[in-house]
């Protein structure tokens, strides 16, 4: 479980493939905090950590993982945002993060708001998956390649998110632009009210 509050980048160092799955090895400043078997949150997915070795770890991705999110279309070099699963004992400064990507979505228009940055993104509308939670409201939560964000005008396939200028900063929206693709993780509450609505028709 995650808030969406991103720690930190991690660098892609090296990208191992074998069979379905890749492997990725990536650094940043808490390698020597992890464990093996801890879960961590890139670009909004939670995977785990399988290998450590000096200020580098390794965790791998499955071909669905790959096929539902960006990851496969990392290179080394890539800055990802990563968020270490969230302490029970500490404020919620996010929202409720599973790190469980619904799919991706792409970006399609930047404004700048008097230094402040608004991003459309859209995403491929499903009506059976919006019948079971996954679309946004305005003012819901949405998390965008792992980052916790305030859904803006939202219609049935694309949503805003207002982005300030430190969080532009210490994320890898830094490096997104108009055709960027990204993780989104829709809200667990959606899609739990969806479920129950189901269950009682």
């Amino acid at each position: 479980m995650f808030s969406g509050i991103v720690e930190e980048m991690a660098v892609v160092r090296a990208i191992e493939r074998e069979g379905g799955n890749v492997h990725f090895t990536l650094s940043c400043s808490f390698v020597d905090e992890l464990k093996i078997d801890q879960s961590v949150s890139h670009n909004g997915v939670c995977l785990t950590v399988v290998k450590i070795s000096g200020d580098e770890y390794v965790v791998t991705a499955m071909k669905e993982t790959l096929e539902k999110s960006n990851l496969g279309l990392l290179h080394v070099g890539d800055a990802v945002n990563v968020e270490r699963s969230m302490l029970m004992n500490g404020r919620l400064d996010g929202h409720i993060v599973q790190g469980h990507v619904d799919g991706t979505a792409v970006c399609t228009a930047m404004q700048d708001a008097d230094g402040s940055t608004y991003f459309t993104f859209e995403y491929d509308f499903d009506a059976g998956m919006a019948s079971r939670g996954y679309f946004t409201v305005d003012k819901g939560s949405v998390t965008v390649n792992g980052v916790s964000l305030t859904v803006c005008n939202p219609t049935r396939s694309s949503f805003e998110v207002a982005i300030i200028p430190y969080t532009r900063a210490n994320t890898n929206f830094r490096d997104i632009k108009v055709g960027t693709v990204v993780n989104i993780e829709f809200d667990i509450l959606g899609k739990y009210i969806a479920r129950l609505q189901q269950l009682q028709q």
